[in-house]
């Protein structure tokens, strides 16, 4: 079976596990907590993924694979339903670019929470804060005049991954509030969050490793 290396607050891992529920896939891949913090570089973890990274996945046979966008299309390949990455290659296209605009959030996210909350205060910049509140802002309210767009096809993985990423920003920066003014935006996520792989998938908190 294979073994994906697995934290329940990773949006990176959400991101796989809601891909796995997606394709039919969730019991068929054992699961092993990993911690890889970014700050604290995981010497076993980087013997099969030099990055120190997760979600990585170790293959019964073949490659480990890492990252989330590797991983998901792994999956869209082993699963059954409805793919998450289209075959035709102009919806492909526009389904890895949606899915490039939620890694991206996530991305912001991430480097967000490490200088607001993971630095130590001295060290840490407003500025850059500042811009990372700047970024997110843009993009929500870009996906507000976008919902029509999503709604208009079929889920795959650019819903998918815009969905964990809006997420993400309930469950590490809920006080900014990014549905305000965006009642569009707020519903599609309602819709999301109602999937049984969302549902399934939900983040939680834990200790960091020491």
């Amino acid at each position: 079976m294979p073994l994906l290396h697995w934290s329940p607050r990773s949006p990176y891992v959400r991101k796989v596990m809601v891909a796995l529920h997606e394709r039919g896939l969730a019991d068929k891949v054992e699961r092993v907590r990993t911690h890889a913090d970014p700050l604290i570089p995981h010497e076993d973890l980087m013997r099969i993924n030099p990055l120190s990274k997760i979600p990585t996945l170790e293959l019964e046979s073949g490659p480990t694979l890492y990252d989330s966008h590797v991983i998901c299309a792994w999956a869209d390949r082993q699963g059954q339903g409805p793919r998450l990455l289209p075959d035709d290659p102009a919806a492909r296209l526009i389904a890895e670019r949606d899915e490039a605009l939620g890694t991206g959030i996530l991305d912001v996210a991430v480097a967000w929470l490490v200088e607001a909350k993971l630095r130590p205060e001295e060290l840490r910049s407003d500025d850059l804060l500042a811009v990372h509140r700047r970024k997110l802002r843009s993009v929500a309210d870009y996906l507000e005049g976008y919902v029509a767009e999503l709604r208009a096809r079929t889920f795959d993985l650019g819903h998918l991954t815009i969905g964990v990423a809006l997420a993400y920003l309930d469950f590490r920066f809920a006080a900014e509030d990014w549905r305000a003014g965006r009642p569009r935006l707020a519903e599609w996520h309602a819709g999301f969050s109602a999937r049984p792989s969302v549902r399934a998938t939900e983040f939680k908190d834990d200790p960091r490793p020491r």
